[in-house]
């Protein structure tokens, strides 16, 4: 059965330290693949994978001053999603900002959407609760 992790229960945070508000957070991992042929077939014989990028955007409720203060520097994203006792941890390493945008409509609260890349991902197992 999978584990659905709930939103109330997760927590982003921008090194090592909370970001209040957090409405969203979502990630895109891709990596390049090229296919190899056999000489006179149609048939793939070997896939060949070449670069990778991370792209995310993380939605916060108005704005995140820390993440207005990051600018043009590098920073790290963890976040530790959670469903009852069971945690998984994922990690963006190397991230830069890459654009943000603000939102608001009436009979709504603004939201502050933050872009950006990430050299890598690191997503570690769930931790089940203790025994």
């Amino acid at each position: 059965m999978p584990t659905i992790y709930a939103a109330s229960e997760s927590t982003v945070s921008l090194d090592g330290k909370p970001i209040e508000g957090v409405r969203a957070l979502e990630f895109r991992q891709a990596r390049q693949r090229t296919n190899v042929y056999a000489l006179g077939s149609t048939e793939r014989i070997a896939v060949i994978s070449g670069p990778e990028s991370v792209e995310g955007r993380l939605v916060v409720a108005s704005t995140s001053p820390a993440l207005d203060a990051v600018g043009a520097g590098m920073f790290q994203l963890m976040a530790t999603l959670r469903h009852g006792e069971t945690s998984r941890t994922v990690t963006f390493d190397e991230c830069y900002l890459t654009g943000r945008s603000f939102a608001m409509s009436a009979g709504e609260h603004g939201e502050g959407t933050y872009m950006f890349s990430a050299a890598r991902v690191r997503d570690d197992p769930p931790a089940a609760a203790p025994a």
